[in-house]
């Protein structure tokens, strides 16, 4: 079992790299969206939310985990400034590490001027109904920027499979060529 852990700020692109990497590999992508938009229409962005989001989203680690697949790719916006998000991840990678599953960490980084063009894009606003009020979710973009730390620090993670990425130049195609190449998938 491999679980690909795709994570950097909003709009660096990590949903439409995890679709191309899909398309590479024989993993299915579970982009954080599907939870998130599946509950926001009820309670939108409150505490209630999140727990039900995170409730869907660990039941689906734990099947996944545990089932005949051949691996997942989950996209994640990690602040780092928050130990709540590293406990989350730590316990995330534990349900497939636990089962014998192989855990890659890869880290997406872009410009600010390219993520906020991302914002807009037609595929993300497609696959991400929360996004499609584009002022508020610049607003939001620029809002979380300001508020966390989005990005790790050089040496902050110390994972064997650890990639990151400034993917502000690349195409989706590229970045999910160099992830697959370089671990193997």
């Amino acid at each position: 079992m491999k679980f690909v852990l795709l994570f950097g700020p909003q709009a660096v692109g990590k949903m439409t790299v995890g679709q191309e990497l899909q398309k590479l590999t024989d993993l299915k992508l579970f982009h954080n969206h599907m939870t998130i938009d599946l509950v926001a229409p009820i309670f939108e962005f409150n505490s209630e939310m999140w727990r039900l989001v995170n409730l869907f989203r660990t039941e689906i680690f734990e099947s996944v985990a545990k089932s005949d697949l051949e691996g997942l790719i989950f996209t994640y916006v990690w602040a780092f400034d928050t130990q709540s998000d590293w406990d989350y991840i730590s316990n995330v990678c534990e349900i497939f590490e636990s089962k014998g599953g192989t855990v890659y960490f890869v880290e997406l980084e872009a410009d600010v001027k390219e993520r906020i063009e991302r914002n807009k894009s037609p595929n993300r606003l497609a696959h991400k109904p929360t996004k499609r009020n584009v002022e508020w979710s610049e607003q939001d973009l620029k809002q979380t920027m300001e508020k966390h730390r989005l990005n790790s620090y050089e040496g902050e993670i110390n994972r064997e499979n650890y990639l990151k990425i400034n993917n502000t130049h690349f195409s989706a195609v590229e970045v999910a060529t160099i992830i697959k190449e370089t671990f193997r998938l």
